[in-house]
């Protein structure tokens, strides 16, 4: 798949709640995962380690009240979303949530992604 083809099918699968499919059919084995300095699992690198990082964000929400996922802006390997989410978590109550992610992609797979926020 060209980044293009990964980039549309990334934006749907999110905007379906598919995230795991996302992982399984897009990300490479050796995928690295980047969030905010300082966030929990700062750095996560492996496909199984992702999607076990995804999940666990799940096991932490109460409530997705709403999400939007932006159309993909894409120069060369690179993709970028911008994501935001009404959220209400078990502890912590309700929060709003955005961020940008950017994505490489290499022989048709997202080798790396890493998110930028503030955390609050």
């Amino acid at each position: 798949m060209t980044t293009t083809e990964v980039a549309e099918k990334l934006v749907q699968y999110c905007r379906e709640g598919k995230h795991t499919q996302a992982i399984d059919e897009l990300y490479a084995d050796n995928i690295v995962s980047r969030e905010v300095k300082g966030s929990p699992m700062e750095v996560v690198e492996g496909k199984e380690a992702v999607k076990g990082k995804t999940e666990y964000w799940y096991s932490t929400v109460q409530e997705v009240h709403s999400g939007v996922v932006s159309d993909p802006i894409i120069t060369g390997n690179f993709f970028a979303v911008t994501m935001e989410m009404d959220v209400t978590y078990k502890e912590g109550g309700r929060m709003p949530m955005n961020e940008i992610a950017v994505y490489e992609v290499k022989d048709g797979q997202i080798v790396s992604e890493q998110f930028f926020y503030n955390m609050g």
